[in-house]
């Protein structure tokens, strides 16, 4: 159900639904999302890279498909050196954010693992990022939600192919 009670910010003129608009749109909604995982990075002591490497830790815990993460997977995930990666997870592991586990199966390989008490520190500090998300969800029919999930999902593919 939409509220109508506060508006949304307004579409660019030119053409609501057009490329121009789309890119706009999309270019303001990822710098929000650089400001705030910037402002995280800094309130952690981190880098902004670091948090970059606990969002894709924490998607890799939550996908079935493509079991836990490794440094390995990581380093390519986010086009680092074999160093740069290592630096990254050392202090990601100093901090209190990632537990670095051996795989049962083969000792060589290492899992990480997005650490239990650093995910509750990310979900106090995010949580006026989850409830501004819901107030905008709140604004949408169900059927237009399911639009906007297979926009997204379609959005998040294409930018894959994108990847040089």
């Amino acid at each position: 159900m939409r509220d109508t009670d506060s508006p949304s910010p307004p579409l660019p003129a030119d053409d609501p639904i057009g490329l121009q608009s789309f890119a706009v749109l999309l270019r303001r909604m990822n710098a929000e999302f650089n400001r705030i995982a910037q402002e995280f990075a800094h309130a952690q002591g981190l880098h902004l890279t670091d948090v970059q490497a606990l969002i894709a830790v924490l998607d890799a815990d939550t996908d079935e498909d493509g079991g836990p993460m490794t440094p390995g997977r990581l380093r390519k995930q986010m086009n680092l050196t074999s160093g740069a990666m290592t630096a990254c997870l050392d202090r990601l592991e100093k901090t209190g954010h990632i537990r670095r586990v051996r795989a049962a199966d083969d000792r060589r390989v290492v899992h990480l693992h997005y650490a239990q008490a650093a995910k509750q520190v990310a979900r106090d500090y995010f949580r006026p990022l989850a409830h501004g998300t819901d107030a905008a969800r709140a604004r949408f029919t169900h059927d237009e939600l399911h639009v906007v999930v297979r926009f997204l999902a379609e959005m998040n593919h294409q930018l894959t192919l994108v990847r040089r």
